[in-house]
């Protein structure tokens, strides 16, 4: 059979597998029958088939997990860099439900790096927050938050499962986010970050550096996120300089 000849099989096939997965009858995390069930349900080729899958595959509806099958995938969390946002804010603006597991809250001394976000002298104290940020009870970021030592202590004091930093910052605290700067790199992940995120070590993630400022300039807020790229995907809008 030729290509030209094929593509209508393929294509029936795609469609209605997609229409199954977006009505709900398949399910994320559901496995989808075997290939010979499908070529016996459609009465088509194996090479129709394997077309079908792999069209789903580019599409982000199903994933091919070896020696185990091919699973509807669940869909990609799409977050716009446009405005500095906080994982809870950024979550239920999607309508997904936020919360977060708090793996240590710690005192210890700022390296250079941390240090130079800061605005401090290396070798300051620094409290440091890990945390784990899920939607919908699925991990998605594992968060490394590093605040000043006096400000930091009083954040540590509040339920950290349950109100964001940001939201304490503001609100609580009276110290106004003005803006951040960004640092994106895609990463793979290393033992802790792919325990927490329930990912093999070694699986692509992003990390993003992020250093939120108060007036004046004044950096309160240095983070090193780490989200599922599997799961997550990020998008901006960037505007031509104009020409001279």
């Amino acid at each position: 059979m030729t290509i030209a000849q094929d593509s209508p099989l393929y294509s029936h096939v795609e469609a209605v597998l997609a229409s199954e997965i977006t009505d709900g009858c398949l399910k994320i995390g559901d496995q989808l029958p075997t290939e010979d069930s499908l070529i016996a349900r459609f009465e088509v080729s194996r090479i129709t088939v394997r077309r079908a899958i792999q069209n789903l595959v580019n599409r982000g509806l199903v994933e091919i997990r070896r020696g185990k099958g091919t699973f509807v995938a669940a869909p990609k969390i799409t977050q716009e860099l446009t405005e500095l946002s906080g994982f809870v804010e950024d979550m239920q603006a999607l309508g997904r439900k936020p919360t977060a597991r708090v793996i240590g809250k710690d005192l210890v001394t700022a390296d250079m790096t941390v240090a130079g976000q800061l605005a401090l002298t290396k070798g300051e104290r620094v409290v440091r927050i890990r945390r784990v940020r899920l939607a919908d009870g699925i991990p998605l970021s594992f968060d490394e938050t590093y605040l000043p030592l006096e400000l930091g202590k009083r954040i540590i004091t509040n339920n950290l499962k349950t109100e964001p930093i940001f939201s304490l910052l503001e609100r609580k605290y009276d110290v106004p986010l003005i803006e951040a700067e960004y640092k994106l790199e895609a990463v793979v992940a290393e033992a802790e970050v792919a325990a927490a995120l329930r990912v093999k070590p070694g699986s692509p993630i992003f990390r993003i550096e992020r250093t939120s400022y108060s007036t004046g300039g004044r950096p309160v807020d240095y983070e090193k996120l780490y989200y599922r790229g599997d799961l997550v995907r990020f998008v901006t809008r960037l505007a031509r300089k104009a020409s001279r």
